[in-house]
């Protein structure tokens, strides 16, 4: 998978979490730390998930 669509996904995720915190009557606040929190969880994640494997080091 790749890393854009990776994102793509996780940016949508974000997206309806923010909508259902503003449903609820949280504080923009919050919204924007916890939009900002999962965006990096998300660039971690994705980085992990999708970064090539290291080759096998030969001697």
């Amino acid at each position: 998978m790749s890393f854009a669509l990776y994102l793509v996904g996780f940016l949508l995720i974000i997206a309806g979490v923010a909508w259902a915190l503003l449903t609820v009557g949280v504080a923009m606040i919050k919204i924007a730390i916890t939009c900002v929190i999962l965006l990096g969880v998300a660039v971690l994640s994705g980085v992990v998930k999708t970064r090539p494997k290291d080759p096998p080091k030969g001697t």
